[in-house]
């Protein structure tokens, strides 16, 4: 529990005021208590928390911002659990971090604080993507790893994930732990005064060691079919990918490679567009033009830190189209599973892993090469928790959530745009090869699954306010489920939070087993439409995943289809007052 929970945030901000803080700080509080700032309230009125990311925030003062006195209180918190842990034992933990402001300054802070514990810190001398961090704690045989990353949000937000030993981000009951330990200390306790000797740089040499991991776990045409005649459009967005993506397409043998120039320079401020979020269309519409020019076959982007990516290709009318995550974890997650088919790899035991918020598109796709399917809550720690758990029992095949992320293999526990990328240009050069485009492809994967078609739709509610307006929508959607979705009758309502499955039908109700509790709600509708609610853990929303479906048998009856499906997902959106 947070010791100053029942402090007002004015009370709470004039402890911030004292001689623990540094001067800059001291300065900064006193100016939004003397403007009588809208913003003291927000800064001060609650702890940052961990979420389905790890924890982030609006950089600045107050105990609701990321800044050198919450970040060191989250290291200090771990470094004391970690000595817990490892008792006895020489820790190592590796710290990377992205191109936001700021970051390269608050990896060094956690170094400090780290070091300043007696603890190792391998620390890269520049920004990398997420997924190299926990590549590198694996390879490096660390007992953990921090990564300095806010992802897509806007450039006043930063964030700080932690990574266990297997590489992945942490949960239960390590989480829970950390975070206990973090509440229980005051800021002076922190450690700040660090020991240089204990840091080892890290950079270059770690890349080509990743890279070389990803091209094993990605690529599977020996042969490089249509490699060296794929027409490759990319962009980082200004972030972290911006040497790693292009040596890996390089490396692998991907010749055609033309890049946003003016995207690939890193910059915390990501001064070319509104937001670097690879989700949305106007993040890639630089990467989109040079496409016309170049007359790209595949264009892709990455978000700041280097773990999501999206991808659009040609369509039915030959223009650019932004793939949903849906769609593109489809493509990869079939194309992966029939070449393990064709190669004998798949026994029975395998899997892949998804999550609650995703198509159920991926569990028909398990069933039909004969691997198991697991389902976990949203966010890739879930995923990463699925390998740990299953580890000499089942063998882990690939992962994807809907938001727009995806890995390979086992070798990263956290999605992975560079080994994904690598593995989509390979699609995307085979289907040129057999005279067909990856849009076409996905749509033969439809006539064998359904086509299943997806949107997402985000209420933003802002601040303190915002946040108790999220709570009572939930509470609202939890007491008050729809009767009828889109004209179509709600048959079961999945209650994460009470873990219960209602049946609509009898009325019976019954105990979902296998998942921790969460705050979110899926109704699922008699004509197969699915809508989850749940608040961001991340980001000031609440967010509705609505997923809808139908049977096709032609490119044809796609085209009709589509406007069906987008027309009831527009009525979903009517009918829940969104």
């Amino acid at each position: 529990m947070d010791i100053t929970e029942n402090l007002t945030p004015l009370e709470k901000a004039k402890l911030w005021l004292g001689e623990g803080f540094d001067e800059e700080t001291r300065r900064a509080v006193e100016m939004l208590i003397s403007s009588q700032s809208a913003d003291l309230d927000d800064s001060f009125y609650r702890a940052l928390e961990f979420g389905t990311g790890g924890m982030r925030g609006i950089m600045g003062v107050g105990t609701n911002r990321l800044n050198k006195y919450t970040l060191g209180q989250a290291t200090q918190g771990l470094a004391n659990y970690l000595h817990q842990q490892f008792s006895g034992q020489q820790i190592k933990v590796a710290i990377a971090y992205d191109v936001r402001n700021n970051s390269k300054e608050f990896g060094k802070l956690c170094a400090d604080v780290l070091t300043a514990n007696g603890i190792k810190v391998l620390l890269f001398k520049e920004h990398r993507p997420t997924p190299e961090l926990s590549f590198t704690v694996r390879d490096k045989k660390c007992n953990a790893g921090i990564v300095l990353t806010a992802s897509h949000n806007p450039p006043e937000y930063n964030g700080y994930k932690v990574y266990w030993n297997d590489g992945a981000q942490i949960v239960p009951p390590d989480d829970e732990a950390i975070i206990k330990e973090v509440y229980s200390l005051k800021f002076e306790d922190i450690k700040f005064e660090g020991n240089d000797d204990l840091i080892e740089w890290i950079g270059e040499e770690q890349d080509d060691v990743y890279i070389d991991a990803c091209m094993e776990n990605s690529l599977y045409q020996k042969d490089k079919i249509g490699y060296d005649n794929l027409n490759i459009v990319f962009t980082s967005i200004h972030g972290t990918t911006y040497k790693t993506v292009p040596q890996a397409l390089k490396k692998a043998g991907f010749t055609k490679v033309d890049l946003v120039k003016e995207q690939m320079i890193p910059s915390g401020n990501f001064p070319t567009v509104e937001s670097p979020n690879p989700e949305e269309p106007a993040a890639l519409e630089m990467a989109l033009d040079l496409a016309r020019i170049t007359n790209g076959d595949i264009v892709i982007g990455t978000d700041p830190d280097g773990d999501r990516l999206g991808i659009a290709v040609r369509n039915l009318d030959g223009e650019m189209q932004l793939l949903n995550g849906n769609q593109t974890n489809t493509i990869l997650t079939y194309y992966i599973l029939d070449q393990w088919k064709k190669a004998g790899k798949i026994t029975g035991k395998e899997f892949i892993g998804s999550t609650i918020v995703t198509s159920d598109i991926f569990e028909d796709i398990a069933q039909k090469f004969g691997v198991d399917c697991k389902i976990g809550l949203t966010g890739f720690k879930w995923i990463g928790k699925m390998i740990r758990d299953n580890e000499g029992k089942e063998k882990f095949v690939c992962g994807g959530e809907e938001s727009f992320g995806f890995m390979t293999g086992d070798f990263v526990r956290d999605k992975d745009s560079c080994g994904s990328i690598l593995l989509a240009c390979e699609i995307a050069a085979w289907c040129k090869a057999n005279g067909k485009t990856m849009y076409q492809y996905m749509i033969d994967i439809y006539k064998e699954t359904g086509m299943y078609y997806e949107g997402l739709i985000n209420v933003v509610k802002k601040g303190r306010s915002g946040a108790e307006e999220i709570k009572q929508m939930m509470t609202d959607f939890r007491e008050n489920p729809p009767a009828e979705i889109a004209g179509s009758a709600v048959t079961e309502v999945r209650d994460y939070l009470e873990q219960t499955s209602l049946d609509l039908k009898n009325g019976q109700k019954s105990v979902m087993d296998g998942i921790p509790k969460s705050n979110v709600l899926i109704y699922y509708t008699a004509d197969g439409t699915k809508v989850c609610v749940r608040p961001s853990g991340t980001e000031p929303k609440i967010k509705f995943y609505v997923s809808v479906k139908d049977s096709i048998q032609s490119e044809e009856e796609f085209r009709q289809k589509l406007t069906v499906l987008d027309g009831k997902i527009q009525q979903v959106k009517s009918d829940l007052k969104l």
